[in-house]
């Protein structure tokens, strides 16, 4: 037995007085979390699926000066595999199990209902109101027809502000679209991958149908890889935080979505490559183009900005002129999107070696490309704390594109 541990989550915790790490899984597939003492720690980096449990010993023991008992570390891999955080035969057939519980439902529920914004129609349209009206009386000149726009996908808490400013001008053209493309990022995918799903998604107000032509088309262009991580969709927040803004402005008006999740571009910065080289994102591009061209159709970018600070494994804490710094590169960031210059966007993530960790990279590039040459223009930014004592931020924007 070579044990592999597989994608989770990782966070420092303590329990007992003790310091170590938390594992979680990201897709929920294994509900329980598993305290891995400080000590022990190590052992994640080894298990790769290349070493048995005698070679981890003496790996461990190697780079530690400190002895493991083979039962202690027999004992270990046991609990982790019974957690399912071991990429193996146990997972898999539990993987299988929960694609298939989400296939077979009759639409992709809400993860975020009761949590961050409440799980009751009428409650929900009141919240999301009093945000609306705050903005609309603030009587900003309306843009001319919206072809995109850039959408957070924070919290309600942290990011009403913004998703208001924006959504609230985007109110009209959302009622007269037949077609939603919605790019979120994908939390939980890091090499680049488009991933689909053919499920519906649901809200408190009921279901929006996804465009299975569209998805048919995708499919036939790239192949049936982007179903390879549509367990993601289950999880992912930031798809579901654009299409409640978008169903509480449709009301009862007929509309389809296409749900694209977007994994990140971080193979691409660190090769000096364009994403472009990638077939799958310019037949992506390629189809969306060809699609809009055809039926009234938006195109929105679910996307933040930096999330810079300790909480993000940054060194320093950000104080008022780190602050002031992470403003001014949003604001050049925030300039080049607006003017739909896509080659300069990633120009700039890539001079950046994105060390601003800029988790929205893949959506706003696939938007600004199948827009391409749409201008833009800002109507909201904002710093939001990551951290109770401010020192770690996560900056979000909304920039409307129009003709």
């Amino acid at each position: 037995m070579k044990p592999k541990l597989r994608e989770t989550k990782t966070q420092p915790a303590i329990e007992r007085g003790q310091r170590g790490v938390l594992l979680s899984d990201p897709l929920r597939i294994s509900r329980r979390t598993f305290f891995i003492p400080g000590s022990l720690a190590l052992l994640l980096t080894l298990m790769d699926g290349t070493r048995d449990i005698g070679t981890l010993r003496t790996g461990f023991e190697l780079r530690t000066g400190t002895p493991i008992d083979t039962s202690i570390l027999e004992h270990f891999i046991s609990d982790l595999d019974e957690s399912l955080f071991l990429e193996n035969e146990r997972f898999a057939r539990a993987y299988q199990v929960a694609l298939n519980d989400y296939r077979s439902a009759a639409s992709r529920p809400p993860v975020l209902a009761g949590k961050c914004y409440p799980a009751n129609a009428e409650e929900l349209s009141a919240f999301l109101e009093q945000y609306l009206d705050q903005v609309e009386n603030e009587g900003l000149k309306q843009p001319g027809e919206v072809k995109g726009l850039i959408s957070p996908h924070i919290d309600f808490k942290r990011g009403c502000p913004i998703y208001a400013k924006v959504w609230s001008k985007a109110r009209t053209v959302v009622r007269q679209a037949d077609l939603v493309v919605i790019l979120g990022t994908d939390h939980n995918e890091g090499k680049g991958r488009i991933t689909l799903t053919r499920q519906n998604y649901e809200t408190p107000w009921g279901v929006i149908p996804t465009a299975q032509d569209v998805v048919d088309e995708l499919v036939s262009e790239i192949g049936e890889g982007v179903f390879g991580y549509e367990l993601n969709h289950r999880v992912e927040h930031s798809v579901e935080a654009a299409i409640i803004w978008l169903h509480y402005l449709l009301g009862n008006k007929p509309c389809q979505v296409l749900p694209i999740l977007c994994g990140s571009f971080q193979l691409f910065i660190e090769r000096d490559d364009s994403p472009l080289k990638a077939p799958h994102i310019t037949s992506t591009i390629e189809v969306l183009k060809r699609v809009a061209s055809g039926r009234r159709t938006i195109i929105i970018a679910a996307a933040d900005l930096a999330h810079m600070g300790p909480v993000f494994g940054d060194p320093s804490p950000l104080d008022f002129v780190g602050r002031a710094r992470m403003a001014k590169q949003d604001e050049r960031l925030i300039d080049i999107m607006s003017r739909g210059q896509v080659d300069d966007f990633f120009a700039e993530i890539r001079g950046e070696r994105d060390q601003r960790h800029v988790c929205g990279v893949p959506p706003i590039y696939i938007a600004l490309s199948v827009l391409s040459g749409v201008t833009g223009r800002s109507v909201g930014y904002k710093q939001c704390p990551a951290s109770d004592d401010g020192t770690s931020l996560v900056s979000i924007c909304g920039i409307l594109y129009h003709s």
